[in-house]
């Protein structure tokens, strides 16, 4: 089973969780201890030091990759999903810069809201936090085939594999559409996104009905993994890894480590996941065994040193 640990995204502020990394120390850090703790993929985005907010700025990445990358043989995952107040070309700047063995790539435009987020918030740390959380209600995250077919293209001359996040079942579809094309490689690495509001609830269910679907469109040419935002996160990635599927957590997708609990850190997750996982029986991946499955260039082909 592959672990992917998100380490801080860009919908969580940090407000809601003292343990929320933003600062590039705090975000090295944390992706070590739980590189360390049994993850073999990080997925990375960047925020502004003195702020928190979330930035796709390659020089805030440098801050903290080539540290991630010397202290730990975990694969590195970037985002090109960015934020909501990104453009395309900031969305895709640090991965052009850093040519690392794995993105993000979002199958498909849809509503994204998490607006009543920080209804229990009454001290904000940034001034900038309460409008981001309560502006998502308005926001449409805009992935348009052009768009795709874009990150496809320019990152094809980089050997980068995507990490393919499908929201709803559509997107599966449209990722079919992508491989009818020529354009979308096999294996095809596809994270399952549940509980965002916007998407696909986060009901067994439809677990099932996403790895059913999958297996129609794509048959063995797909490796399977699932998220689940909040307090779905532990119960769906159990679920999926029961169904053979791959698991992430980590903070950019739940805060929580237990009802009610607040995680102190993304470590706690991983390490969580993986004791249930060794209560199942089920074996760990490696980072080496992660990039033999899903076909990676390897950490030597990447722009990542010092």
């Amino acid at each position: 089973m592959i672990i992917t640990c998100a380490i801080t995204g860009a919908i969580h502020t940090p407000s809601l969780s003292d343990a929320l990394p933003y600062t590039p120390a705090d975000i090295a850090r944390q992706s070590i201890e739980a590189a360390n703790a049994g993850a073999s993929i990080l997925h990375l985005h960047a925020r502004d030091p003195k702020t928190g907010a979330p930035t796709g700025d390659p020089s805030v990445f440098q801050q903290f990759l080539p540290a991630i990358h010397s202290a730990t043989d975990a694969v590195i995952n970037l985002t090109t999903g960015g934020s909501p107040e990104m453009s395309t070309e900031q969305r895709l700047a640090a991965a052009l810069k850093f040519s690392p063995e794995m993105c993000s790539l979002n199958m498909g435009s849809m509503n994204f809201s998490f607006h009543g987020m920080g209804s229990k918030i009454t001290e904000w740390k940034f001034p900038w936090e309460r409008s981001y959380i309560a502006d998502s209600e308005k926001f449409i995250f805009r992935n348009t085939f052009a768009d795709i077919a874009r990150n496809y293209e320019l990152l094809a001359e980089h050997g980068t594999r995507f990490e393919h996040e499908c929201y709803d079942i559509g997107h599966l579809y449209n990722l079919a559409h992508f491989v009818d094309r020529g354009i979308a490689k096999s294996p095809f690495f596809i994270q399952s996104v549940f509980g965002i509001l916007g998407g696909i609830g986060a009901e067994p269910d439809n677990v099932v009905f996403m790895r059913r679907t999958a297996d129609r469109l794509f048959g063995k040419d797909y490796v399977w993994s699932v998220l689940a935002a909040g307090r779905h996160q532990i119960p769906l990635v159990t679920q999926a890894a029961m169904l053979g599927g791959n698991v992430r957590v980590g903070l950019e997708d739940s805060l929580f480590i237990g009802r009610g609990s607040l995680a102190a850190s993304n470590a706690e997750q991983v390490k969580k996941i993986v004791r249930i996982l060794d209560e199942l029986g089920l074996e760990r991946a490696s980072p080496e065994e992660t990039r033999a499955i899903l076909s990676l260039k390897g950490r030597d082909n990447v722009r990542l040193s010092h």
